[in-house]
């Protein structure tokens, strides 16, 4: 009984909503004619999705995002630890403003990178101009390329400090007497690094980049606020595609099919990354 509440409340805001949605996804639900609610179709909305060529290319552009964002901020992200744990005096200071771009909002954020790219008053291109290496402005959101560029540089900048958290994380509780054989046996610190720490360091990267891959294939806020999937859909991703289709086109029942089937697709890349993580602390003899 004293748990009830709860229950009650999870029923209401998370079980009932998923279970309505996967009926709708069934159903040619339109949000202008409710009662579609209760036409059934099949999988004709799956069938529909898995055919869509626009549908494939957001995920190969939501693919895109994901791996260079991936290897940028985990790059960044071990720099960024290694040079931290390197530091005597003021560490937890610089530890705590590693973690000033991970509170801003997704949505503050996509507005204060669509104002630095601006073609007319964005910082970047008066930078640029003011330095001489350009004589006009470079159309940073217009662009198809250089737009999804920008949204990149914006996932990166506001997620980098996710790796260089966990990454600090696995400095701090890396032993020290391999390393010490290790100087012992004459590695020089590059050696040190490429077969002591960073082996050690993969369980925490892989932890991370699980944690990332949730993230950006769900991307929305910063992709809308900057660019609302334009120039041409140049940088429509999944979810942008998805919100389009239900609350623009009002076709809801085709896009939760779409929405259930980019949540299978990043399940599939969140199963590789802990596949990889147990095989990390395997090499590690820390079991599974």
């Amino acid at each position: 009984m004293l748990l009830l509440p709860a229950v009650i409340i999870i029923l209401a805001v998370v079980a009932i909503p998923l279970v309505l949605s996967l009926y709708s996804s069934f159903t040619p639900y339109h949000l202008t004619r409710p009662d579609t609610l209760w036409k059934w179709t099949g999988s004709f909305n799956y069938i529909k999705a898995a055919t869509d060529p626009n549908f494939w290319k957001a995920f190969g552009r939501t693919v895109l995002l994901l791996t260079i964002a991936l290897n940028a901020e985990m790059l960044l992200g071990l720099g960024l630890a290694l040079m931290v744990s390197k530091v005597t005096h003021g560490q937890r200071a610089l530890r705590t403003a590693m973690m000033f771009p991970m509170m801003f909002s997704p949505i503050l954020v996509g507005f204060q990178f669509k104002f630095i790219f601006n073609d007319n008053v964005g910082l970047v291109n008066n930078a640029l101009q003011s330095l001489g290496l350009t004589d006009v402005a470079i159309p940073w959101l217009v662009d198809g390329n250089l737009a999804m560029f920008a949204i990149i540089f914006a996932e990166v900048w506001t997620s980098t400090s996710v790796f260089a958290i966990l990454i600090l994380a696995g400095l701090f509780a890396l032993p020290q007497d391999p390393l010490e054989a290790a100087k012992v046996d004459g590695c020089t610190p590059w050696q040190s690094f490429r077969f002591v720490t960073l082996p050690f360091l993969m369980p925490f990267i892989y932890i991370a980049m699980a944690i990332r891959s949730l993230d950006v294939a769900r991307a929305y806020d910063i992709v809308q606020v900057m660019t609302n999937g334009g120039p041409a859909r140049r940088t429509e991703l999944l979810w942008t595609l998805i919100g389009r289709t239900g609350y623009v086109d009002a076709r809801m029942g085709y896009a939760n099919a779409m929405g259930y089937i980019a949540i299978l697709l990043s399940i599939g890349f969140t199963v590789y990354f802990f596949l990889k993580l147990q095989t990390a602390r395997r090499e590690l003899g820390m079991g599974d």
